[in-house]
Formats: structure tokens, sequence, C-alpha cells
């Protein structure tokens, strides 16, 4: 049995994971235990709770797998700064002495910072470096519930590749097909990301979310000047409004010009002109993937999908392309950043380069019915017992749930020592007093079992309220959130409901899938007729479910079954059973510009400084009225 650990490092959203005997046994991102959003830094943390959760220490680990390969990601640097100069030198002048001390050289720095706590190993020999795309394209194929699909990975830039496509069949993943650097469609939306005031690598939801304010009136505008789109998806952009190349912006003056006026200040109050601009961008995304995805299909005749890459964490995207109906099924790695390359740099060194068996499949998926069998008590290889794992249904990731958890002793001593004031209550209660919570209208944070992996919370790390409260959406972004209040809440529902609620018969499980609430559930046209324009929108109550019925009547789905997340599955049954809606509102428990939660103490520390009203930690139940006014943490999240 083969025990390999997946690096991702040194650019955005470090990570590591821990894949066993070709099973997916662990993994997380560094910021969750840094507390810095994004952390670039190498992960020695996310390394050390991967190790802790898979029991072994870093000596017995076989092979280390980084992400990507830095000398061709410096190549491009500098080939670019040669093609372009003298424009580039000011931030080729910049980046050169980063990448010459530290980055170019990544390969000594992880033998060393490896050495230093196993220094009898080899590491030179147990190092292994993936291609980025390849990293993206393993992550989403390998842990699919498919023998045989096409692998479409979009993103900024990996080395040169910024969208890709890999055909992966049994153990084989074949990279077919590429478009290089610096035509991209991950930094075509980031450019507007940054137009609109937002921050690039983080910003990219709120201009997904903003989108649905506005009309795609500069749509036309951006095919005409900013990207030549074939009716393959195939594309180039014009260089010549952008600044990516060679400066320190993504835009430059040609392009505030063609869309009249200089990019959105932060703190600048947000116009329907900066509404039309996101839903423009957005319209004009769809357009490419939806080409991609369909020109595939036709191509290579293979019913199945995958989909990796920063862009592929754009769900409105996504549930276009599954309405679309060109692909039988799809899957979408629910890490699908560069955190996730982390995991599919493992998953190559294990399935591609060893050979080991990707966990058995019952037979090739069609539709969203058959399932992938994953054993609980032994590894594919060899007899050895896998306590960590619980058995999984349709696909290897297990929900995501991937990162540490906490016994209630280790909860109950972080709550003692911070002079909390809680009561243990048996499981059922502590269901019943969650969902009581809920019904009544409270927020509560939910923090349970195993840290997600990726950026969204999916009923472990989360801040729960009712889906049926018409105020929930603006109470969660201003006085919990604290983050913009146009940005739309994700609903959680019960699998075996979904299709009464939404326009939706599947599984959902990473809230990777946009779709309509079901017109059963829409308020009339004469309550629910629209607002002028713009914010204003937000007050019309739309539907049964208004605190996570978007603009558009769109919700972002988590579905949720007993077999992957049986305790959440629990508290939607018995918040239910009290009100006769089985939806809830599901956001990250976490406030602007920090990470997810991740330990008991990250919990209670955010319970504490937000106007969360109540706390389920393990079995701990604490409420707000009844905590010490000298535990307030007040003041204590800067927003980003």
């Amino acid at each position: 049995m083969v025990r390999i650990l997946g690096l991702s490092a040194f650019y955005h959203d470090s990570a590591a994971a821990l894949v066993e005997g070709g099973r997916i046994v662990a993994a997380a991102q560094e910021e969750r235990f840094t507390r810095r959003k994004h952390d670039s830094d190498y992960p020695a943390n996310a390394i050390a709770c991967c190790l802790e959760q898979g029991g072994v220490t870093l000596d017995q680990i076989d092979r280390v797998a980084f992400y990507d390969k830095p000398f061709l990601k410096f190549e491009r640097l500098l080939e670019t700064y040669v093609a372009l100069a003298p424009r580039g030198f000011r931030s080729f002048r910049m980046a050169a002495p980063v990448w010459i001390k530290e980055k170019l050289f990544q390969k000594g720095l992880l033998r060393r910072k490896l050495q230093a706590l196993a220094p009898d190993v080899d590491w030179e020999a147990k190092l292994l470096f993936a291609e980025h795309h390849q990293s993206h394209a393993a992550s989403a194929f390998y842990p699919s519930p498919f023998r045989k699909a096409v692998v479409l990975t979009m993103d900024g830039v990996g080395e040169w590749a910024t969208t890709s496509v890999a055909i992966g069949d049994g153990n084989d993943l074949e990279m077919v097909r590429e478009i290089h650097f610096p035509h991209s469609l991950g930094l075509l939306y980031s450019a507007f990301t940054y137009y609109t005031g937002f921050k690039v690598n983080s910003g990219e939801y709120k201009l997904m979310g903003l989108a649905p304010y506005g009309e795609p009136k500069y749509a036309q505008t951006i095919l005409e000047h900013l990207i030549d789109l074939k009716p393959d998806g195939t594309f180039r952009l014009n260089l010549d409004y952008f600044n990516y190349c060679t400066g320190l912006t993504m835009t430059n003056g040609k392009f505030d010009a063609l869309f009249g006026g200089a990019p959105r200040e932060p703190d600048e109050p947000l116009t329907q002109r900066h509404m039309d601009l996101a839903a423009s961008a957005q319209s004009v995304i769809e357009a490419a993937v939806l080409r991609l995805t369909r020109s595939l299909r036709a191509e290579t005749g293979i019913p199945n999908l995958c989909l990796a890459g920063g862009v592929a964490l754009n769900c409105v995207a996504n549930g276009k392309v599954l309405r679309d109906g060109r692909f039988d099924d799809i899957w979408i790695q629910p890490a699908a950043g560069d955190a996730g390359g982390a995991l599919g740099a493992a998953l190559t060194a294990s399935h591609r380069l060893l050979g080991e068996p990707r966990p058995s499949i019952s037979s090739d998926r069609s539709g969203a019915s058959a399932h992938l069998r994953c054993r609980e008590a032994e590894h594919e290889i060899g007899n050895e017992p896998a306590p960590l794992l619980p058995s999984c249904t349709t696909d290897a990731m297990r929900g995501a749930l991937l990162g540490p958890g906490f016994r209630l002793d280790e909860i109950r001593a972080t709550l003692d020592a911070a002079g909390a004031r809680y009561e243990t209550l048996a499981d059922d209660a502590l269901i019943d007093a969650a969902a009581e919570a809920l019904a009544a209208g409270e927020a509560v944070g939910w923090f349970q079992g195993r840290m997600e992996f990726g950026p969204r919370a999916l009923g472990n790390r989360s801040i729960l309220g009712d889906a049926r409260s018409p105020t929930m959406q603006k109470t969660l972004n201003l006085k919990v959130k604290r983050r913009e209040s146009f940005r739309p809440f994700a609903p959680s529902v019960l699998r075996e409901d979904v299709a009464d609620w939404f326009a939706l018969d599947r599984d959902s499980p990473y809230m990777l899938l946009v779709a309509d609430v079901s017109t059963g559930r829409r308020r009339p046209p004469a309550e629910a007729q629209d607002a002028s324009s713009g914010i204003d929108q937000l007050n019309v109550r739309r539907s049964d479910i208004p605190a996570v019925t978007h603009v558009d009547y769109s919700a972002r789905v988590q579905t949720v079954d007993r077999e992957t997340n049986p305790r959440y599955h629990a508290l939607l049954e018995a918040f239910k059973a009290k009100t006769g809606c089985p939806v809830i509102v599901n956001t990250s428990f976490n406030v602007r510009g920090e990470p997810i939660v991740c330990t008991p103490a990250d919990a209670f520390r955010c319970f504490m400084g937000t106007d969360l009203d109540c706390l389920a930690i393990g079995n701990c139940f604490l409420r707000k009225a009844e905590q010490g006014a000298s535990l307030e943490h007040e003041g204590s999240f800067e927003p980003s």
C-alpha cells in the first residue's frame, strides 16, 4: 500500500492531501490553520493535519507530489516579458527577485522543509512534479464516478495552459488539447472582477452574485473587442485592452474607454452600470463554456464530463451545462481551484504513475443513478483498516469532509477554557434544539465532524438559517457575515425532496450547480413584481424560501443525503418535521475576509464576535443570550 502526500503552494490556496492505497484519506487548506485567507505559504499545518488524520508519520510517506512545474512557469513568465519588452520591465523587476530567491528552486525548498521533519529520508528520490492542468484534471476525473469521461479544465493560468481537455479512461488520463496564456477565460473574468472593484482571485464569486441584478448590455462589446470566440469554444483575447501581461493591474486605459470609465474603487457604491458589466461578463463566460462542452461532446462521443479549475467554481455556468443536456452526466471537483491541485497531484502519482486501482465502480454511471462502491473495512490494496473513511455513494470525495475533526472532550476543554456557558446534549436532543432555533428564526453556527475541503461549507462548518424568512438574507449578510448585502445564500435541501423545491432532480452535494426554484414554490407575479432596478430587487419576496432565492429565481443548491452526512441530514429532517420545509440557508462559518473556521476555538470566537444566536459544536449547545458580556469580541474581524 503506497502513501502519497500531495502539495500545492507558493501562489495561492496552499493545501495538502493524503492518498493511501489509491483512496483519499485527508485533504485541507493551509488558510484554515493560519487564519490567513488564500494563504500561499508552504502548507506545514495542512500536512500535519493530513498525517494525523491518516495515522501516519512523514517518514512513512512513499512519495510527495507537487501540483505544478516551477521551471515551466518561470519559462512562461520569462518569455512573456521578453516578447513584450520593454513594457513589462516594471512587473519583471518586481517578480524576478522573488522567483530567483524562492519559486524557481522549489524542489530544494520542498526537500529542506521535508527533511527538517524527517531527516533520514531521501526526499530527492521521493519528490514528484505534475503539470498544473494535469493536477486539475486528475482531481476531477479520478474521484469521479465515471470509468470514462471528457475532462475540461479552465482557470487563469498554470504553467502555460489556461484551458485544457483530457480524456480519462480507467487509470489513464491523457491530456489532448490546450489553450495557452495569455488567452484565458479565467483572466477575462478576473479582469471584470478587478474592473468592478472586487479583489482578483477571491472576488469572482461576488461578480457572479452581482450578475443577476444587471442586463448583459455589454456582452456584444466584449465579443467584438475583447475576445474572438469561435463556434467550437476556442478563443483568443485582444491583449490591447489588458494589462496583466506587463503591468500591475488587470486592465488598462483602453479598457476603461471601451466601458466608459475607470475601475470602481472598492469603497465606491455599486451602480446599475457595474451590475450590467457583471451580467455581461457572466454571459460571455457561459457562452464560451457552452460552446466548449458542446463541441467536446460532438467530437468525442463520450457521455460524461468532469470539470476543474477556477472557472469550474462558476456554478451558474455549470448549471447551464447540465441543463444543456449534451452530456448525460457531469461531475465537478468541489475543490476546483489551486487547493484541489494538491489532491490531483497525489492522485496522478497514485493511479497514473504507480498504477494503483481507482475505488471500484459497479458499472458505468447512467444519469445520477449508479453508485461508486467504496469498501469501509479494507483498502483496495491490502487489508489494513480504514476507520476514518466513511462509505461513499456517488464519488470518491466522501462529501469533501476530509479535514480535521474534534472529540467531545477537546471541544469541552476549549469551551471551558473560554468560560463559555453551554449544555451537553444527546444527539437527538442537540438536533432538536438546533432545529427549534432555526424554526424560531435564529441564526445557528453548526460545527460538526470533519472540516470540508474546498471553498464551500457543506454542513460541517456552516452558519444556518430559516430559508422561509424574508429577512434572513439581510440579517446574515449584514449582522453575521458582514459582507455586501447583494450576495445570495445557498440552500441545503434533503436529497429526497429536492425536485419538489427546485428544477433539479439529481445529486448536487457540493453546491456547484445553480437551478431555479420550482414554479410551484414561487410567489404569484402580482406578489413578486420586480422592483425598478438594482439592489432594490432584494426587497421583493419571490418564493416560499426567499432567503435562498436570488433575484432571477435561481439558487445554488446543495443536496444532503443520509449516507454522506447523516447528522446534517437528521437536522434537515427535524426542521422539516417542525415546519413542513426541508430547506435551510447554509453559508460558510466565517465572516468577510476570514477563512472558514477550523477549530472549536475558531468557532467560539466567530460565534461571540457576530450576531449569531446559537452554536451547536459537537454535542455542545450554546445560546448567545446566556454568555457573559465579557466574552464578546468587539471589532475582532477586519473586512478584506
